[in-house]
């Protein structure tokens, strides 16, 4: 039987990736994302969040997203969850794709508000409130106003505080400030992830539970280790990780993601580069900033700790077939 998560909220807190879809002459990789997800496994990320907009959601085909979440759920084993981007800005489809990726094996849903057509808070809740009632899934709102054009209010983020199946927000805003004042609100009502790699370290250090993260697709061990040290409260390894990472915010905010992630996995896993329109590959010169600012991070530090910068953000690779007890969550 399968716990909710409500109950045990650990469940879908930690460090997950925002996976990107591999793509092969405009077909989708599988064998490359189950590769890509179970290296991720390896590393010690927590949770798998296919077809967000890493994943290029927008451009995925049906029975793509089906089968995206099919590979992260065979692939998983047990091992974490599987927690299923299903957001649109059309309700009806919102419910179609969740109760779809509920049928695939996934262990929760992450849904955007809805984009473009800009609802009103009210037409937001609504949305939620109707998603919810058609499922069992947990939910975790997707706000990222920035990409959709609406964001929430905290009288809008109270009112689904009461939907029982809406257990978090990925909060994308990169406002750090808001994860305080949504802990001092709501204490523990929501679990509270980080959808801004940047400002991840300072969300977590205000009361966040985690992240899920675009460039955790390249260096997953290294935000496990930051993962690692908010949980231990260890701030000051935390705070290194932040800054040896600076230049790699700074080099994968040249264009739209996931462009440079692709060329990221490109560069350090051989992966392809190749997205979907009217997306395109990074530019020669932000391939350049790319792969300086990724070669220069097990270099010597500043401040004298290149031993834990060899640690840290040393490439790893994993080659054990080795799998951890499957989750007793999961049916």
């Amino acid at each position: 039987m399968t716990t909710n998560s409500k109950d045990d909220p650990s469940r879908l807190k930690g460090v997950m990736t925002a996976l990107v879809t591999p793509f092969q002459n405009g077909v989708i990789d599988y064998d490359a994302l189950s590769t890509l997800s179970e290296w991720h496994i390896q590393c010690g990320i927590d949770a798998l969040v296919p077809c967000g907009t890493t994943g290029e959601a927008p451009t995925l085909a049906w029975d793509e997203r089906l089968k995206i979440i099919r590979t992260c759920v065979r692939t998983s084993r047990g091992r974490v969850p599987v927690i299923a981007g299903t957001g649109t800005n059309s309700t009806e489809l919102t419910i179609a794709h969740t109760s779809a990726a509920q049928s695939c094996g996934a262990d929760a849903a992450l849904i955007v508000t809805p984009y473009y057509n800009k609802p009103s808070q009210e037409g937001i809740v609504r949305h939620f409130e109707a998603i919810a009632q058609s499922t069992t899934l947990p939910i975790i709102v997707y706000n990222v106003p920035s990409r959709t054009g609406v964001d929430l209010t905290m009288h809008t983020l109270d009112r689904l505080a009461q939907i029982p199946s809406i257990v978090g927000i990925k909060d994308a805003t990169g406002e750090v400030k808001r994860v305080e004042y949504i802990r001092t609100i709501f204490h523990d009502r929501f679990i509270l992830l980080s959808g801004h790699d940047e400002t991840a370290y300072a969300f977590n250090l205000l009361g966040g539970d985690g992240m899920i993260s675009v460039i955790a697709n390249v260096l997953p061990h290294v935000f496990v280790a930051l993962r690692d040290a908010c949980k231990a409260g260890d701030w000051a390894t935390a705070r290194y990780i932040q800054q040896r990472m600076q230049p790699v915010f700074k080099a994968f905010d040249l264009d739209t993601n996931p462009c440079p992630v692709k060329y990221a996995l490109k560069h350090r896993r051989g992966m392809s580069e190749e997205v979907r329109l009217p997306l395109v590959p990074v530019s020669v010169e932000t391939a350049g900033e790319i792969r300086s600012a990724l070669d220069h991070l097990g270099g010597p530090s500043n401040h004298g700790q290149t031993d834990r910068a060899s640690a840290i953000f040393k490439p790893v690779e994993t080659t054990s077939d080795a799998q951890a007890a499957p989750l007793v969550w999961r049916v």
